[in-house]
């Protein structure tokens, strides 16, 4: 069991900003900008890793999701754009990263990561979920 398995489940406790039957988007929580957010699918056994294994209503399924989340990121955030990538390597389990843009530069995953106090990530992903039911 993945530990995006364990957050969707609730046995590690995560900075939730949207969820649907199918889907769970929380922030990350080594961020490259704040509101940088992860989107995953409830995967049953066994887990995938890579978003083109997934099967066709899956993805997009996922990948709807992804949106809805993302204009919601955007509004919360006011950044101008919302950068996605998929990588995978990390976590053994389906991901798509969500990240507020002002420039590229702040996609870039060389840049150090962010160390957020808690009050701060529950307040951006409070803002986030908000936005996100508005959108």
């Amino acid at each position: 069991m993945t530990i995006f398995t364990r957050i969707i489940k609730g046995e590690i406790p995560s900075y939730k900003v949207a969820e649907d039957d199918k889907n769970y988007a929380f922030l990350d929580i080594n961020p490259l900008v704040k509101g940088h957010t992860l989107v995953v699918p409830k995967l049953s056994e066994p887990e995938s890793d890579y978003l083109f294994d997934l099967a066709d209503d899956q993805y997009a399924s996922l990948m709807r999701f992804a949106k809805k989340v993302a204009k919601g990121l955007k509004a919360a955030t006011g950044c101008k754009r919302v950068g996605v990538a998929v990588l995978g390597m990390e976590v053994n389990h389906v991901h798509i990263h969500l990240i507020p843009l002002n420039s590229e530069k702040d996609m870039l995953f060389s840049n150090p990561k962010l160390n957020l106090p808690a009050e701060e990530m529950a307040i951006i992903a409070n803002s986030i979920a908000e936005a996100v039911e508005k959108n």
